[in-house]
């Protein structure tokens, strides 16, 4: 199969802070944010040269989150196909108004901004900051942000219509803050290797319920179980391949899933198999700042569980929080962490996320 390829013109209604551009007016653009623009401008710049030039794919870096990033290729025509599930599934159609409020060196940048050429969105670019809704003064359609983000920005959500949000759990504290809010927020399930999201869940639906609501599909993905339990995720137009994840599910229908924790967290202590996620998503009921629960060696149990929490230390701190886990009736004993860590300042991947392994590093060894 041949390399080459012709990146399609953008779209007639696409424009870029304000501006229409067409492939050769964009590639001026790109040089020009390369050599003058901000950090983050250097980064879309970047992006723009490696789209249009004449090649089938793209090379991007995954996010790092669940082992070492690692540099892969993506076609362009995957790329293509996600960004018109994603308007199908979100209904944004042409002329669509949308922020990129995230780094153009990941997934989730690069992938607004192929939706805005492809799709013909009205997409404006600001500073990819924790905060990224102080600098908006005007209704956005559509945009997405991470949790952390997220987070930072309750008071302004009215000005996004709909927000997708990837990158990292939504805790339960902020999914309580997004229930009165009129924007319609979505939790997405991806990777860098399926071009983005392959599935979304509704975080403040109008119709609420005990459960948490199942990932539903975008179109043309299926998926399915090994014999661990694991998702197996078919998705032609995005994959070459089909992908077979760590991630523990339950599949609920052939369309709708729900994420239960990664295969490989799976804590062993004293011959009890505990989910690290099942075990955060029930401290999230009580826990008001970034935490994680992980395992070191104990000679009893083989594995101990242990908990992380991104706090200042003190006595104080950790009575109040063990006085928090013993109360909470939803933990079992054996999801009780036999040890908490007070960290000042958690350890990161580049685009944010909580970097366990080295944060667990930095305290223990």
């Amino acid at each position: 199969m041949s390399d080459r390829y012709k990146t399609p013109e953008t779209h007639s209604d696409f424009r870029l802070n304000k501006r229409h551009y067409t492939n050769s007016e964009l590639k001026n653009l790109a040089l020009r944010l390369i050599d003058e623009g901000e950090p983050y401008e250097e980064k879309i710049g970047k992006f723009l040269i490696d789209w249009l030039k004449p090649l089938a794919y793209i090379e991007v870096y995954t996010s790092g989150s669940t082992g070492e990033p690692k540099k892969i290729r993506l076609k362009k025509q995957h790329m293509i196909n996600s960004a018109i599930a994603t308007a199908k599934f979100f209904e944004l159609p042409a002329g669509t108004t949308a922020l990129l409020c995230l780094p153009a060196n990941y997934i989730a940048g690069k992938m607004m901004l192929v939706r805005a050429m492809i799709l013909g969105w009205d997409l404006d670019s600001v500073l990819p900051s924790s905060s990224p809704m102080d600098q908006v003064f005007k209704v956005y359609d559509f945009s997405a942000m991470t949790p952390f983000q997220l987070d930072n920005s309750i008071a302004r959500l009215h000005l996004v219509k709909k927000l997708i949000i990837g990158g990292g759990a939504v805790s339960s504290r902020l999914r309580k803050m997004l229930l009165e809010s009129e924007s319609k927020i979505f939790e997405t399930y991806g990777m860098t290797e399926t071009c983005s999201h392959i599935a979304a869940k509704r975080l403040n639906p109008k119709k609420k319920k005990k459960e948490p609501r199942p990932f539903k599909l975008l179109p043309n993905v299926s998926i399915g179980q090994d014999d661990r339990g694991c998702l197996i995720i078919k998705a032609p137009n995005v994959l070459d391949e089909q992908i077979i994840t760590n991630d523990v599910v339950e599949i609920v229908t052939y369309k709708r899933f729900r994420w239960k924790g990664r295969i490989d967290n799976v804590i062993n202590s004293g011959g009890i198999k505990l989910h690290p996620e099942e075990i955060e998503r029930k401290l999230n009921k009580i826990l008001d700042r970034r935490f994680f629960i992980t395992s070191m060696p104990d000679e009893a149990l083989g594995n101990k569980l242990v908990l992380f929490v991104e706090d200042d230390f003190s006595e104080e701190t950790l009575n109040n929080l063990e006085k928090k886990i013993n109360s909470l009736k939803s933990l079992d004993k054996n999801e009780k962490p036999k040890k908490i860590y007070l960290v000042e300042k958690f350890e990161e991947t580049p685009n944010g996320k909580i970097h366990r392994e080295n944060t667990f590093r930095s305290r223990v060894d």
